[in-house]
Formats: structure tokens, C-alpha cells, sequence
């Protein structure tokens, strides 16, 4: 079973659909109980970097994550599922992320439009049970995340600017793009992780 994290905001209704389509099983909760008992953890895209953090401290979620996460717990991380995991972000500089990974999470500084919307393609950087180099992915942000070990870059993409947009290490993974909205490609992806 997968827990979808129910945080109170996030793209969950895409993340969900993806899912029916590719007959897995799910819950969408916030209950802790049931997140300890899952066999992995999916937590969704979109929100602010610090109302993220808030809403999951009100619901004692962010030390249960840590602990699920450092337990090895699969976890998938879908945009700001993913810059959570670093120790801060310049959008809400005074509020902390998870930390389990060193780096920060800065605003893009190019000439192109900001936030990044629509398809872009990626490049792989390291072998993983999961492929996608080349392949076109959707992403909507305005913020990407520079991590301090370089060992966990999993692929970038380039938006005037290279940039890091999927990172994996241990039972982590997790993607700026978001792979529910990115088609055929996106569906590859959720398929073999899950």
C-alpha cells in the first residue's frame, strides 16, 4: 500500500489519477498510523516552500517523514516534495525543511520567464533502476534545489541555466517535473517505482 501524503494543499488529484490508471493501490491520509503501516510514501507537488513545512508541522507529519525516510521507507518526492527535503529554501528563508539533505533551494536568476512552465527534457547523471534520460517531462516552478553532495544528482535539465530536477539516494527519490502530468514518460516512471 502507498500513502499519499494529505498535507493540506499539494497536487494530489493528478497523483491519483495516475495511479487508478496504472491499478495501484493507495490511500490518500494524513492519519500517522496508516503512514507508519505503508509500504511507501508519495508526497505531491505544488505550494509554498514554508506553508508546506507549517501545514506539516501542524500535523506532527515533518518529524514522522524524517523518521520514515531515515527508516529507508520508499519515499517519492514530486516538486516540492522534493525541495522539502533540503535544509532551506530562499522563498521562506526563516523556516526550515527536513534536512535530510544538505543544500538550499534558490529562485532561478535567467532571463527566461520565471516560474518555468511547460516541457522540457532532462539528462540522467547516474544509473538507476529508473531511466529517463532524454525523455520530455512537465515542470511548473520557480525554485530548484542545490544540494551540497553531488553524489545524489539523479538528472538535471537546463532552463537558460543547468539545473538539478531529479535526485535519488537510499529509498529516496525524487523529481522537480512532475511525472502524473508528463504522459507516457511520467507514467514510466511511476510505473516501475511503484
Amino acid at each position: 500500500m502507498i500513502a499519499i501524503i494529505d498535507y493540506g494543499g499539494g497536487n494530489i488529484g493528478s497523483v491519483r489519477n495516475a495511479l487508478d490508471y496504472l491499478y495501484v493501490q493507495y490511500v490518500v491520509t494524513d492519519n500517522q498510523n496508516i503512514i507508519k503501516k505503508a509500504d511507501k510514501i508519495i508526497l505531491p507537488g505544488q505550494g509554498r516552500f514554508g506553508d508546506v513545512m507549517k501545514k506539516l508541522k501542524e500535523k506532527r507529519l515533518d518529524k514522522l517523514l524524517t523518521e520514515e525516510i531515515n527508516n529507508k521507507k520508499p519515499y517519492l518526492g514530486i516538486c516540492i516534495g522534493l525541495q522539502i527535503l533540503f535544509e532551506r529554501g530562499d522563498e521562506d528563508p526563516g523556516i526550515p525543511g527536513l534536512g535530510i539533505f544538505k543544500g538550499s533551494v534558490p529562485k532561478f536568476n535567467v532571463k527566461l520567464k520565471v516560474p518555468q512552465i511547460g516541457w522540457n527534457n532532462i539528462e540522467q547523471k547516474k544509473k538507476s533502476v529508473i531511466n529517463f534520460d532524454g525523455d520530455f517531462f512537465y515542470f511548473v516552478h520557480s525554485y530548484f534545489v542545490k544540494p551540497v553532495d553531488k553524489e545524489i544528482i539523479l538528472a538535471t535539465s537546463n532552463y537558460e541555466k543547468e539545473f538539478v530536477c531529479a535526485v535519488e539516494k537510499d529509498s529516496v527519490l525524487a523529481t522537480q517535473f512532475h511525472p502524473e502530468k508528463s504522459g507516457k514518460a511520467g507514467l514510466k516512471i511511476l510505473r516501475k517505482w511503484c
